[in-house]
């Protein structure tokens, strides 16, 4: 799976590598946890980097609430109501270079955390889908009824972007860590993510070689959320 990862190149660095122009200022972030809004470039504006909450809503669900999807499988993405849709019509790039994984320690004594990545560091797109959700409107100014004066109003209500993560085989490296792994895109196969009608998106949907990747363990300090800075992305003693 993928639960956290890293996206520190610089704003311009992703701009010119991704041939899009950043709608907001974009900081670097050393733990993208979800809930978070980050990085996405997506198919219905693919010369922007705008941000997304990681954690997909469905556009039917009720409340936020329901759903919250950080990943979905690439085997059954076209099968499950949640993705169907978005995998059809509505797939982005997440923007990073680095995601982390968790190996149990051979001692027992609880998981090591390891960050993948090229060994420049070079940022890179992981194969995402996305969704837009409007919260249901709630009515207020109900006492005005029948009393004096004014009525009921239906304030606007924002829709809110979410994105989910797809996840596949883990190759050769990786499965010494976790048995599954994101879709790490090659850069030709970006645009065709983005564009490509299903049948093709889905063919792109396989682990990334092995040979082009590191993974090397990091501190333990990287399980909490609230932790975001360079140290994190330090090699540790394993």
């Amino acid at each position: 799976m993928c639960g956290r990862y890293t996206l520190f190149a610089s704003q311009a660095a992703l701009e010119d590598r991704f041939d899009a122009e950043a709608d907001r200022p974009v900081e670097p972030r050393y733990n993208c946890a979800p809930g978070q809004r980050l990085p996405v470039i997506a198919n219905d504006a693919p010369d922007a980097i705008g941000l997304q909450k990681w954690g997909l809503i469905p556009s039917w669900a009720d409340d936020e609430s329901d759903g919250g999807f950080i990943n979905a499988r690439a085997e059954t993405v076209r099968e499950k109501r949640s993705f169907r849709e978005p995998f059809e019509r509505r797939r982005c790039l997440v923007l990073a270079d680095g995601f982390y994984e968790w190996t149990e320690r051979e001692d027992g004594s609880g998981k090591r955390p390891y960050r993948v990545a090229f060994e420049d560091d070079r940022p890179f797109a992981m194969a995402g889908i996305w969704e837009r959700w409007t919260p249901p409107t709630t009515q207020t100014g109900l006492s005005d009824f029948g009393g004096g004066g004014g009525g009921a109003s239906e304030p606007e209500t924002e829709a809110v972007e979410t994105f989910a993560v797809l996840t596949t085989e883990p190759n050769g490296l990786i499965a010494d860590l976790h048995d599954r792994m994101a879709v790490v895109l090659a850069p030709e196969e970006e645009r065709e993510w983005l564009d490509a009608d299903p049948d093709d998106a889905r063919a792109l949907l396989d682990p990334h070689p092995d040979d082009e990747l590191v993974a090397y363990p990091v501190s333990t300090r990287v399980n909490s959320p609230a932790n975001d800075s360079p140290d994190l992305v330090e090699p540790v003693e394993g």
